[in-house]
C-alpha cells in the first residue's frame, strides 16, 4: 500500500515539473512592457544575437531585391538560402526555453519562407513573385516588432 500511495506522489511530482517545463518552453520569459508589446527576458549575449539576426533578414531582404531589379535569381536563391532553416542551426538552444511560442512561429516561418523564395527563384526566375514573396515574409518581421522587444534581463 505505501509504495502505491509512493509511485502516485511520484507520478504527480513528474507532472508537475513536466507542466512547469512545458509552461516555460511555449510562453517564455516575457513580461508586460510600457510600450504595449511583451518584453522577452535575455541575457545580453542572446539579445545581441537575435538582434543580429533580424539585421542580417532585413539586410538579405534588401539584398535580394537588389539582384532581383538585375534579374540575378542565382543570386536571390544564395541569399535567401543564408536566412533559410539552415541557418537554425546556429540559434543557441537556450533562447527556445525564453521565447513565447508565438514569436518561435514567426520565426520558424520566416526561414521557411526564406527557403520557398530560394526555391522559387531557381525554379520560376520571376522577379514579381520574389517580390511579392518578400513583401509577404516581412508581414512576419513587421508582427514581431510590433509585439515582442528584447530587454536584457534584470535591468
Amino acid at each position: 500500500m505505501k509504495s502505491c500511495k509512493l509511485s502516485w506522489l511520484l507520478v504527480a511530482l513528474l507532472l508537475i515539473v513536466v507542466a512547469v517545463f512545458s509552461y516555460k518552453f511555449t510562453v517564455g520569459e516575457v513580461k508586460p512592457s510600457d510600450d504595449g508589446r511583451l518584453a522577452v527576458q535575455l541575457s545580453k549575449d542572446e539579445r545581441n544575437g537575435l538582434l543580429l539576426e533580424m539585421r542580417t533578414w532585413l539586410q538579405n531582404s534588401q539584398a535580394i531585391l537588389a539582384a532581383v531589379s538585375s534579374q540575378d535569381f542565382a543570386a536571390v536563391a544564395t541569399i535567401a538560402k543564408s536566412s533559410g532553416m539552415a541557418a537554425e542551426a546556429a540559434t543557441p538552444g537556450s533562447l527556445f526555453r525564453k521565447i513565447p511560442v508565438e514569436m518561435k512561429a514567426l520565426g520558424f516561418d520566416t526561414r521557411k519562407k526564406f527557403d520557398e523564395i530560394a526555391t522559387d527563384a531557381e525554379r520560376l526566375k520571376n522577379s514579381q513573385h520574389t517580390i511579392e514573396q518578400i513583401s509577404i515574409a516581412m508581414k512576419n518581421c513587421v508582427a514581431c516588432h510590433a509585439t515582442y522587444r528584447f530587454v536584457v534581463a534584470g535591468k
